[in-house]
Formats: structure tokens, C-alpha cells, sequence
């Protein structure tokens, strides 16, 4: 149910919303729609492949978000006060359709859930920073995600195309999120720091200003690399995409605490 690896730079990336598998004692309660997983963060992995090969750690469940959020807190709280809230175990869509056929889930099957796929990912993530923080005396750690680029119910308008998160300021040292964010805004797409998306549980839970594990997270607008109300890979915009993430990423191999 989880896939990692160990390498031996600095980064660790974590692709908790990629997976799309679906155990099937759950998927047989859910709707025609649930059981499509629309909200995956659909390729990130493949936009990172690069990464991979250049020494770095990453994590990547195979369960899709819908059994449950890995980039939500255990108990459920709201990382956005006021806002619309997707939850720990999302009872609909992004775009409100419902996810299952009868009752959501409840209380003790939310709890069987994060016993079961949720700490897991956890403790292998926290296993790889451990790792990486023995090796060089800290870590960076990018949770690297994408949304469809509008959905009405979340947020307004379009997203812009490169979503850089440090909840503002709190989860990375000095200078890490503006170097993100240079480097983000060096191709033909559009980028922001900690606007609509600060950063998600990972991004809180494990980073902090003085360390020892730095976190960024970097949601992608999917029609940077994706043909318009489609799941499919658009060669000449994910190419350029990839050539901005190479940026991207140099710079958090580069980079080191003061």
C-alpha cells in the first residue's frame, strides 16, 4: 500500500494523493463517481521522475485519498477555518458529488482507517526524514501535490499554475519558500507564495523554521500539464512544467539551513 525509497541527497519528496487503488469491501458502498477517485492528484509522480534519479527519498501511497487523507490531521481538524473542508475521510467530491451510496463513513470507520493506512504512510515518511536528518543534519522535505486548476466550490476563478506553501513562513528557515518561488517563476507559468493553498498537515505537522526537517509544499494547477476537463498528460505543457520543477528542485538540493 506504500511505495518508498532511500536515497542519499538532502530532499525527501511525499506524494500522499496519487494513489488510486480502492479496497473493495469500501468501493462496493460507493457511488460510480466515487469509485472514478476524480480528485487524484493525477501524475505528480511521473512529473517528478526526474527527482528519482537524482539521490533523493520519496514516499507515494497506492489507496486513493478517499479511504483516507493523508494530508489531513488525525483528528480531523480544519486546516482552513471558514473555508470548505474536503476532511479526513471525504464523504463527496471536490466538486460536492457524493462519495458513497448509503452513510459516509463513521467514527470507529474513520478510526479503523488511519490505523490501518494512515499511520503507515506516517511512520515510513517520518522513518525517511529521520533517516536523512542523521545523514546530513537536517532535511527538506517537498509534499508534492495537484488540483484541477478550477473547481468553484473550493476557491475562485482559475488556480494559479504553481502553488508554493510554507504556512507562511512557519514551516521551512528563512529565504527557502522566496528561492521556491523564484524558481517556480521562471517559465511561462504562474506562480504564488502561500496564497489559496499555505500547506496541508505534512507541510505543518513536520516543518519548522529552525528545523531540523524544512518543508515546502507545491500544488500544481493540473492544466499546466493536462488536457482541459481531462486526466490526460499534455506532452508540450508538462514538458515545459518539468523544466520549471527541475528549477524547483535544484534549488531545494542546493539549499541549507544557516
Amino acid at each position: 500500500m506504500i511505495h518508498s525509497s532511500e536515497g542519499s541527497a538532502p530532499l525527501v519528496i511525499s506524494f500522499p494523493h496519487v494513489g488510486t487503488g480502492l479496497p473493495a469491501d469500501l468501493a462496493v458502498g460507493m457511488t460510480e463517481r466515487g469509485r472514478a477517485v476524480p480528485d487524484t492528484d493525477w501524475h505528480v509522480e511521473k512529473l517528478y521522475a526526474f527527482a528519482k534519479e537524482q539521490g533523493v527519498s520519496w514516499v507515494e501511497p497506492t489507496l486513493s485519498r478517499y479511504v483516507v487523507d493523508l494530508n489531513r490531521p488525525p483528528d480531523d481538524a480544519a486546516l482552513y477555518p471558514g473555508q470548505v473542508s474536503t476532511g479526513l475521510c471525504p464523504s463527496a467530491t471536490f466538486g460536492g458529488e457524493s462519495l458513497y451510496l448509503g452513510q459516509p463513513p463513521d467514527a470507529l470507520e474513520i478510526a479503523r482507517r488511519c490505523d490501518l493506512y494512515w499511520r503507515p504512510y506516517h511512520r515510513r515518511l517520518r522513518e525517511l526524514l529521520d533517516r536523512t536528518v542523521a545523514q546530513h543534519g537536517y532535511a527538506v522535505l517537498l509534499d508534492a501535490h495537484s488540483i484541477a486548476s478550477h473547481v468553484p466550490r473550493l476557491f475562485e476563478g482559475r488556480l494559479p499554475d504553481l502553488n508554493v506553501g510554507t504556512h507562511d513562513g512557519g514551516s521551512c528557515g528563512p529565504g527557502l519558500g522566496q528561492a521556491v518561488l523564484v524558481a517556480a517563476s521562471t517559465g511561462q507559468f504562474t506562480a504564488v507564495l502561500n496564497g489559496r493553498f499555505k500547506g496541508g498537515y505534512i507541510t505543518r505537522h513536520y516543518g519548522r523554521v529552525a528545523g531540523p526537517v524544512h518543508t515546502v509544499q507545491l500544488e500544481i494547477g493540473q492544466l499546466a500539464y493536462l488536457h482541459a476537463e481531462s486526466v490526460d498528460w499534455a506532452p508540450a505543457r508538462a514538458a515545459a512544467l518539468v523544466a520549471v520543477l527541475e528549477s524547483v528542485v535544484s534549488v531545494l538540493l542546493a539549499w541549507r539551513p544557516t
